[in-house]
């Protein structure tokens, strides 16, 4: 009789070969969602790549990357051509010098306040209005550069020039500002309470605690933090189109106006220029320059959060 019982009980308690099938054929199905969801993002990023060296490869084929690297001139509209990528290319650099030297310090002191300071309640008051900024169209953002930051510059630096690269990369760093400082709370928040509590009982003090433990303890989450915001600022447009100014001019000072790649793009794009004609193939050309500057900083920020997770 027990041993019946048995056989009754493990029957009832084995799945029935359809329910096996039927929950593998589910399994298999959300796999191959998944798969195919995360197949779409690199053939996105392989046509993207496609359409830039297709058409990239028509430009130097006529201009030598001799003469695009190494020109300081960056005329291809004009009589006179000229197709140095160095103004277009000082003057992005420039802005996102700026934008970092804002966004990076302001944004770890801010994620170590809201992860070791901040009490709940404020937390859950200052983190949606960060959020907030990451909703606000980048038109508002350069108008915003051009009409207020600028004039109010100008109070404080009576040369500032009307366009220049200071006051849209301050905006830029406001507004990469909720990266740098969401990501890195994040991944201070997941450094476990252990190390805190072993460097209380070392007799180390709240502020000592985050900055010589939670913050080398984070350290990689930090850094992809600062590789995005440095993506972010890399990339931008309509700020720097507003009020950057669309002269291409060689300098590395933030009080000029000069023209970044981002800008030149939507100046050119939104010509009447023929699609075969070289002045329209350029845009290509520096796009391609923005798109190698930006996976440059992003394998190298790759590199130092693979560091800094095995040192850490």
């Amino acid at each position: 009789m027990s041993d019946l019982i048995k056989k009754v009980d493990q029957a009832w308690l084995q799945p029935s070969e359809r329910f096996i099938k039927r929950r593998a054929m589910r399994a298999a199905f959300m796999k191959a969602i998944l798969f195919g969801c995360a197949s779409l993002s690199v053939l996105v990023t392989l046509g993207i790549l496609y359409v830039l060296l297709s058409e990239s490869w028509a430009f130097f084929r006529e201009i030598s990357i001799l003469e695009f690297l190494t020109d300081t001139q960056w005329t291809p509209l004009f009589e006179d051509a000229h197709f140095g990528i160095l103004p277009l290319l000082s003057a992005t650099l420039t802005v996102t010098g700026v934008a970092l030297s804002f966004a990076l310090p302001a944004g770890l002191i801010l994620a170590i306040y809201l992860s070791e300071f901040a009490s709940n309640s404020i937390r859950e008051t200052v983190k949606p209005f960060l959020e907030l900024l990451e909703g606000v169209p980048t038109v508002v953002y350069g108008y915003f550069a051009l009409l207020f930051v600028t004039p109010l510059l100008q109070q404080l630096m009576p040369n500032l020039a009307g366009f220049n690269l200071l006051a849209p990369g301050l905006v830029i760093g406001i507004m990469i500002l909720p990266y740098t400082t969401s990501v890195s709370e994040d991944a201070m928040r997941a450094v476990p309470n252990q190390l805190r509590e072993g460097a209380y009982a070392l007799g180390f003090n709240r502020m000592q605690t985050a900055v010589r433990v939670v913050v080398p303890a984070a350290l990689s989450g930090i850094t992809a933090a600062f590789v995005l915001g440095m993506s972010r600022a890399i990339g931008e447009t309509m700020v720097v189109a507003i009020a950057g100014g669309q002269n291409p001019n060689l300098t590395f000072n933030p009080t000029e106006g000069a023209a970044a790649i981002p800008a030149y793009i939507v100046q050119v794009s939104m010509g009447d220029l023929p699609h075969d004609s070289m002045g329209y193939k350029t845009i290509f050309a520096a796009g391609l320059t923005l798109f190698l500057i930006t996976l440059a900083f992003n394998i190298i920020g790759q590199l130092l959060k693979r560091r800094f997770r095995e040192v850490y």
